[in-house]
């Protein structure tokens, strides 16, 4: 059997992801969005977190802004990333308002740079966009790596944020992606099984 060429892989079902995306009906794509937003909220790891640390959606990915919204009147801190320029690095900067957000790298809305950085990830969760997830927990992302690198050195609960066709059972990897510990979306919670153990927090 010849390996994989997981490049290459990826590029193709990236591909194939966003095409299906970008054709999806906009009322079946609220009603979706509503649903995760929903589902997030159900998760007791939501409901114990201090802090929610959540990308800002661009129109192809799961909405985020109702999310945020709904941590926001629950009291929770937010935190929204920011890339860092030159860099295939970024930091969560915490906000109070949406409307602190201006267009940053590739369009997306980011922080003010001299926001306060997320630095203690105790109490946090991180909720992670991907086109596809399997059920180990890893993602098909968009191709520049920020959150697999941002993963590496964060210990707190992760979750992947998804609609319900877009779960695999298993996705090939490779050795420095990182996996979420549960993936959402509108029809259910699932828990990811577990290749290793990692120090993230339980579900």
């Amino acid at each position: 059997m010849h390996p994989i060429d997981i490049r290459k892989y990826k590029i193709e079902l990236r591909e194939q992801c966003r095409n299906r995306r970008k054709t999806l009906d906009t009322a079946l794509k609220a009603e979706m969005d509503a649903g995760i937003a929903e589902n997030v909220r159900r998760l007791y790891q939501y409901r114990a977190a201090k802090v929610i640390m959540v990308y800002v959606s661009t129109s192809i990915e799961v909405d985020t802004f109702k999310i945020i919204e709904n941590a926001l009147k629950d009291g929770k801190q937010i935190a929204v990333p920011r890339c860092i320029p030159q860099t295939r690095q970024m930091e969560f900067h915490y906000i109070t308002s949406v409307d602190q957000l201006t267009p940053g790298s590739f369009s997306v809305l980011e922080p003010p740079e001299h926001y306060p950085v997320v630095s203690d990830f105790s109490g946090a969760l991180m909720l992670v966009p991907g086109f596809m997830f399997d059920c180990f927990g890893y993602r098909l992302g968009y191709g520049k790596g920020y959150y697999d690198r941002y993963m590496s050195r964060y210990n707190g609960a992760a979750v992947g944020l998804c609609y319900s066709e877009e779960l695999r059972a298993h996705m090939y990897h490779g050795r420095y992606d990182r996996a979420v510990d549960a993936v959402v979306s509108e029809k259910w919670i699932r828990r990811c099984k577990k290749y290793i153990s990692r120090k993230r927090g339980a579900f």
